[in-house]
């Protein structure tokens, strides 16, 4: 007599948790292989003028306008192309610019969301904070508006005088357009995106621990300085990070008011090293972004673009580097 055979089982369905694990966890590995690519595909098209230039691209020697304009008309002419590259006055123009602004904005935001957390009164803290989160969000070119209409004219009508003019008229123009402008006007920009990760980090500190403080006769400033600002201190690294990262990318803003030109202010020559013009690395890409059809021109200005995605994953390790000693506190971000 033959044996029956068994049932059949029925598939087993996926939870909808499961399912909603599953799509979750592909969706994050696209993401992450499409940021693959895109580092990939940027180190591939910089190689070439890297290769040429190799430490020296870093360096400093000769006017990088000039090398932009040679390394775009060597292909244009049908020559052999031309790599030379040294991208120093705009690395140093980056670094003014992007550390003087991310100083000033930093102690700034601090004592901002200090004020909005723990000492404004209710009536203001409702007007403060949808405030703060709306400038946040102001597109940048309304910055460099403001900087060209108002800052820049100030600067070379009141601040910059015939003497500084006559000074440094063999070397560079001084009109308004400066390192001063671009680090007023970038700190304007970034510190409400401090102020919103400060305050939430403040925010976040037990009530208990600044009562207990409070209890022992301590005052509310040194208590909330000592115990609030020092337990939210991952908070004030993970808002300066992010910052930092804006300030870096940030090029229409700073294409309007820094003078555009690749220039790299010497500190030696006083007050007038604040008024001289410079150009960060963001915005050379954006003045550069129509000679794309040159391919040495291309690979120059991907090389710049790589300069920038790596100091943006360094900074983010550096961030979380950082934040590690600072875990046992309780708040993190």
């Amino acid at each position: 007599m033959a044996l029956a055979a068994p049932p059949r089982r029925a598939p087993r369905r996926l939870l909808p948790d499961q399912r909603a694990e599953l799509t979750l966890g592909a969706l994050v590995c696209c993401v992450l292989a499409f940021v693959l690519v895109v580092i990939v595909f940027v180190f591939l098209e910089a190689w070439p003028s890297f290769s040429h230039n190799g430490l020296a691209w870093f360096g400093g020697g000769g006017n990088p306008d000039q090398q932009i304009q040679q390394i775009f008309t060597s292909a244009n002419l049908l020559r052999e192309p031309a790599y030379t590259f040294h991208a120093w006055p705009i690395i140093w123009g980056t670094l003014l610019v992007t550390g003087g602004a991310v100083a000033l904005s930093f102690f700034a935001a601090l004592f901002v969301a200090v004020f909005v957390v723990e000492f404004a009164p209710e009536w203001m803290r409702r007007i403060l904070e949808p405030v703060v989160r709306l400038l946040a969000s102001v597109p940048s070119v309304i910055f460099g508006l403001v900087g060209v209409l108002v800052l820049v004219p100030f600067i070379g009508e009141h601040v910059i005088t015939d003497e500084h003019r006559r000074s440094v008229s063999y070397i560079v123009s001084l009109s308004g357009y400066s390192l001063l402008a671009g680090v007023l006007i970038l700190s304007l920009m970034i510190a409400p995106l401090m102020i919103a990760v400060f305050a939430d980090g403040l925010r976040a500190v037990p009530r208990g621990w600044l009562e207990g403080s409070l209890g022992l006769g301590i005052n509310r400033w040194r208590t909330f300085w000592k115990i609030g600002v020092r337990t939210a201190r991952p908070a004030l690294v993970a808002g300066t990070v992010l910052a930092t990262a804006r300030a870096l990318g940030e090029a229409v803003m700073l294409a309007m008011v820094t003078g555009g030109v690749a220039f790299a202010p010497n500190p030696a020559d006083g007050v007038i090293f604040f008024l001289e013009p410079t150009r960060p690395l963001a915005a050379t890409i954006l003045q550069s972004s129509e000679e794309l059809t040159s391919p040495p021109m291309r690979h120059t200005i991907f090389a710049i673009a790589a300069v920038l995605l790596f100091s943006a994953v360094m900074l983010s390790l550096a961030g979380w580097a950082v934040k590690q000693p600072m875990k046992r506190y309780g708040v993190r971000a």
